[in-house]
Formats: structure tokens, C-alpha cells, sequence
């Protein structure tokens, strides 16, 4: 072996080497005796699980300093699909109890990771080596967007705060760039030279992945880490997090959970999602509901877990102070901190995070004047259903602030729309045996074929659906609408086809009686 590979890969063996002696060592915190006043909640959840189709649920609830209740609902893998590190104890009559959710039980956490990195870049500032008003450009100076200008405006506060400029697009695009080089991150940041921003920075909140990547990148420069190393000796250890991982390879050996995407709300396994590792820093954190647990008791009690303090009270403040207006068709959804939204229950604040990955779903919330915690973490995804999944953990949040959870629209409606998208070559299919039968009546007067124009609607509307996918997003819907993208790549070039036919037939036959 190369000297110069020798002793980075023997330093990160004993990284991970360290790391498994402390858990192996270490007592984590326990769950108190879980009683029925969690029933309603456990209650709650089945049905929502049964009823959105979801696999797997993990489910963690945090009072104080106490984890109060864990438990798993359904199944973390298909029947028979054996986590690697327990093939060889495996007997047919066990699968059933091995294909379980526990509260052990990893999962992808999606964007709930970058409450971390701004954790990391927090403790930066603590230590005197990041400035939150400082330009990015001090820290990665190679960063550039299209306008020199713009660029020297962006602030390492703008990019925790989602008030950059950098527009959603461009945190989407790099979601299905599989590179799994070392410097994916930083080649997919430097593509930002040729990017205008959609306002000044610090003007108003866009939610963009490229914000936490560039913020992965400014911890990396200043602590001299990768972003997986320093998250791991910073956050994961002090916080006894044992079952959390960077790398998926490591996490599949320890019973990782199969993930599903949605194909018009039924749940199919998708064992091989490509990853796109250069985004780790904006959402690619693996984790149980146990460990996040003891991430927001850290959370709930001024940053520290038990001996450890991983941040200041004052610290863990900043992180959840609402400092940007969130604003969606015209409503209003409370603030954004760094990494966390922030709203209220009932009067009593919320600070929360939802993640969403074509296979995996999260969602964590806090309510501080409570002392109270909740992670939800669910095996199956897709784009349109992250704001039911987070509705589903609002509810959650709901019942355990107290109130009782207000009829959630996004919950019944996304749902529909998806299965209604089968209805679209439904209609196409009506509307070629409609075209087929008028068709034989070719002789009959101009004015009566205009009948024909109405099949034709249902085929152009599908050839519509094509336009997405001829821009930039298109490797994102695909991962993230598989339904929605494969229905337009095949009803939509189908419908081009016949609707370009049907319009020259129109045409001709147009002729042929002018003729007459």
C-alpha cells in the first residue's frame, strides 16, 4: 500500500475504532418505564402509518433530561431482507422479529442533519475561529456566485439563516450528483461561479441544500477536518450517539433500514438509491430515534447530555431563534433559525426540522418551555410527501404539547393528487378510442369533426409534463417523483407523438373538405 494512503486510513480506523470502544463502554441514557400516557400518541401514530402507507416508523419522545418513551412501528425491511452483521445467526422462523422497527433501528435522517452542521459552525464561533457576519469568502476563498459583488454580501449568518440568495434550484440539482469523490462537495460549491442569485443576500429565506454544503465546507477549512470526522469527535461522541453514521457501508452492517420511495402512494423498496455524498452536510446523516433522543436532550437542558457540553445555553439559543420569515403561496409558516423552523403550539413555541430523501423521511421538534422532545423517522419518501409526513409529525407534536391535533389538508389532499395522477393516461387512453371512432367518420361535415379537438386535450396535456424534465431538476425528479417522471417520460413523449399526429390529421381532413 501507497505510504502516504497508510496512515489516513489507519488515523480513521481508529477513529471508528475509538468510537465503538466509547459506545461499548458508555451508558446511555435510559428510557424511563414507558406507560400508558404515551398510548394516544403510539395510538396516533399506527394510524397514521397504516393510513399513509408508510413501512417503518421509529418513534422517540424526550422529557428533561430523560428519553420517556421509544418505540417501532411496522417493518425496517421487507420480509427476509437480513441486516448484514446477523445473516449468519439468521433461521426462517426469526424474520418476522428481525425485519422490526426498534428504536436502535438506523435511518436516514435527510435535512435534520443540518441542524448539525450549524451545531458545528456554532461551536466554531465559540472557540473564536468563525464569525457569523463574517463573508464566506474569508473562509473558502475560492467561492464565487455569477456576480462578484453578491458574493462578498453572503455571510456565514446568511447561509445558517437560508437568506443567501442561492435559489432552491441549485440545492436540488446537486441532489442526484452520485460523485462519491473526496472533494464532491467543494467541485459541486465552485459550479456556483456561474449562478445569479434570485435576490441580494439577507433579504428574504429560500430554502437551498447549497447553503449547509458551503457551510460543511467553511467547518472543514477551519477545523481542519472532514466534515464526517469533526461531526463525529464534536456532536456524535459526547453525545453517546452509537447507532448515527456518515458512511452507508457502515451502517447497513448495523441493521440500516430499507428505504421505499412512493409510486402513487404505495411504498416499493429501493435498495439502491444512488447517494449523493458531496451533499452530507445538508442532509445525508444516518441515525436512530434513540440517538437523536440524545440530541435533543442536549437541545432541551443548554447543550449539555450528561458530563458532556457540547455547546453554550446562550449557544443553543442562537441556534433556535426564529431570524428569517418563512413564506409559502402566500402563508405564513412562523421563522427559520439555523437548522431549525420555528412556530408555536397553542401559544407554546415549536422549533422543528423535517428531512425528506427519495427513500427515507424525518421529523423532530422541540418544545422548550416544556421540556419536551419528539423524532419521528420514516422508511419511505417522496417529494410531495414531505409536507404529509410533516404534518404527520405535527400532530405528534400536538398530542405531546398537550392540545389535539387541528385537521391537517395537506395530509388528505397530496395523497389523492398523487393517485390521480394515473387518471392522466387514463384519458389518453379515452381519448384515442375516441379519436379511432371518430376517425371512421370521415366524410361528415368540417364543423362536426371539431369533435375531434377534445381527445386531443388529455395527450397534450401529457406531452406537457415533459417540460420539467428537459431542465436542470430533471435527475431530481426522478429520484424524487420516480411516478411523476416516469408517467411524463412515457405518457408525455407518447401524447407528443399522438398529438402532433392527430393535429396533421385535423389538418388534412380540413383540406379534403375545403375541396369539396
Amino acid at each position: 500500500m501507497n505510504s502516504n494512503k497508510l496512515f489516513p486510513s489507519l488515523l480513521v480506523g481508529g477513529v471508528i475504532g475509538l468510537t465503538l470502544w466509547r459506545c461499548a463502554k458508555s451508558v446511555p441514557a435510559k428510557p424511563v418505564a414507558n406507560d400508558n400516557s404515551f398510548g394516544a400518541i403510539d395510538a396516533y401514530v399506527e394510524q397514521q402509518r397504516r393510513r399513509l402507507n408508510v413501512p417503518g416508523v421509529s418513534l422517540a419522545i424526550v422529557q428533561g433530561d430523560k428519553i420517556a418513551h421509544v418505540r417501532g412501528f411496522g417493518r425496517a425491511r421487507p420480509h427476509g431482507e437480513i441486516p448484514m452483521t446477523r445473516r449468519r445467526a439468521h433461521s426462517p422462523t426469526q424474520n418476522s422479529l428481525r425485519d422490526d422497527v426498534s428504536p436502535q433501528t438506523p435511518f436516514y435522517v435527510g435535512s435534520l442533519t443540518k441542524s448539525f452542521t450549524a451545531l458545528a459552525v456554532m461551536q466554531l464561533v465559540e472557540a473564536g475561529k468563525i464569525e457569523l457576519d463574517a463573508s464566506v469568502q474569508h473562509y473558502l476563498p475560492w467561492f464565487r456566485v455569477a456576480d462578484y459583488g453578491s458574493t462578498a454580501r453572503i455571510t456565514v449568518r446568511h447561509l445558517l439563516n437560508q437568506t443567501s440568495g442561492i435559489p432552491a434550484s441549485s440545492g436540488e440539482t446537486v441532489l442526484a450528483d452520485s460523485d462519491n469523490r473526496p472533494n464532491a462537495t467543494e467541485r459541486q460549491m465552485r459550479a456556483l461561479a456561474k449562478l445569479t442569485l434570485t435576490r441580494p443576500a439577507g433579504m428574504a429565506f429560500e430554502y437551498s441544500n447549497a447553503n449547509y454544503n458551503l457551510l460543511g465546507l467553511i467547518v472543514e477549512a477551519v477545523s481542519g477536518e472532514s466534515y464526517a470526522e469533526y461531526v463525529q469527535q464534536h456532536s456524535l461522541n459526547p453525545l453517546q450517539m452509537c447507532h448515527t453514521y456518515t458512511s452507508k457501508a457502515l451502517a447497513k452492517k448495523n441493521g440500516l433500514a430499507m428505504g421505499h420511495q412512493y409510486w402513487f402512494t404505495v411504498p416499493i423498496a429501493a435498495p439502491n438509491i444512488p447517494i449523493p455524498h458531496g451533499s452530507l452536510p445538508a442532509g445525508l446523516l444516518i441515525s436512530c430515534a434513540e440517538d437523536l433522543a440524545h440530541y435533543l436532550i442536549a437541545f432541551l437542558n443548554g447543550g449539555r447530555f450528561g458530563d458532556a457540553q457540547i455547546l453554550s445555553p446562550a449557544g443553543i439559543k442562537e441556534l433556535q431563534r426564529g431570524a428569517a420569515n418563512v413564506n409559502w403561496m402566500g402563508m405564513s409558516l412562523g421563522q427559520y433559525g439555523m437548522g431549525w423552523f420555528i412556530t408555536e403550539i397553542g401559544g407554546t413555541k415549536l422549533a422543528w426540522h423535517s428531512g425528506t430523501l427519495p427513500d427515507f423521511g424525518a421529523y423532530m421538534a422541540l418544545l422548550p418551555e416544556q421540556k419536551k422532545g419528539v423524532v419521528l423517522l420514516f422508511n419511505a419518501c417522496h417529494h410531495w410527501m414531505n409536507p404529509v409526513l410533516t404534518e404527520f409529525g405535527t400532530g405528534v407534536a400536538t398530542l405531546l404539547a398537550g392540545e389535539q391535533p387541528a385537521p391537517r389538508p395537506f395530509s388528505i389532499v397530496i395523497p389523492w393528487i398523487l393517485r390521480a395522477q394515473l387518471l392522466l393516461p387514463a384519458l389518453q387512453l379515452v381519448g384515442i378510442a375516441t379519436t379511432v371512432r371518430l376517425g371512421k367518420r370521415s366524410r361528415q361535415e368540417f364543423p362536426r369533426t371539431m369533435r375531434g379537438v377534445l381527445p386531443l386535450i388529455p395527450n397534450l396535456l401529457a406531452a406537457l409534463t415533459l417540460i420539467p424534465l428537459l431542465g436542470k431538476r430533471r435527475g431530481y425528479l426522478k429520484l424524487y417523483m420516480p411516478d411523476l417522471a416516469w408517467l411524463a417520460m412515457i405518457g408525455g413523449s407518447f401524447g407528443l407523438v399522438f398529438s402532433l399526429a392527430q393535429i396533421a390529421l385535423l389538418f388534412r381532413q380540413r383540406r379534403f373538405l375545403e375541396k369539396r
